[in-house]
């Protein structure tokens, strides 16, 4: 049994709450244990998910957050920097699935978060589960 850390960005608490539900389910339903611990923003996923990994108690992270556009240029840099800050992660050995939404609109952020439509939440989760299973396969 794996034990899996969600690290949530919560700045849309709303939209959070269904990607939470979904993340939860899908590690629920593969017989895994979870955590989870919340951030300010996706700017601060990876270093939150940096320091859980230094001790060594979880397997897998799943990274979850909402990011809409706005007005200015902020919408890319937290975009771009997140991710680039999970995908160094996971290019230093850690198991994370990428739950960040970028969107245009809270109305596409609904359709993404809800477990009955999207389910990106539940997706992360159920990526992080494949590439821990890989992880394990190839020791």
């Amino acid at each position: 049994m794996a034990h899996v850390l969600i690290a949530e960005a919560r700045f849309y608490a709303h939209l959070n709450d269904m990607l939470l539900a979904g993340a939860r389910a899908a590690i629920e339903s593969a017989g895994h244990s979870h955590e989870t611990v919340t951030v300010p923003g996706a700017l601060e996923l990876p270093g939150a998910i940096a320091l859980a990994a230094e001790s060594g108690r979880f397997d897998a992270f799943v990274a979850l957050g909402v990011v809409i556009r706005g007005e200015t240029y902020h919408f890319e840099i937290v975009a771009g920097e997140s991710a680039r800050g999970l995908m160094a992660l996971t290019m230093d050995g850690l198991v994370v699935g990428n739950g960040i939404l970028t969107v245009e609109n809270e109305d596409q952020a609904v359709v993404r978060a809800d477990p009955k439509q999207g389910n990106k939440g539940g997706g992360a989760a159920e990526a992080a589960l494949a590439m821990l299973a890989l992880k394990q396969r190839f020791g």
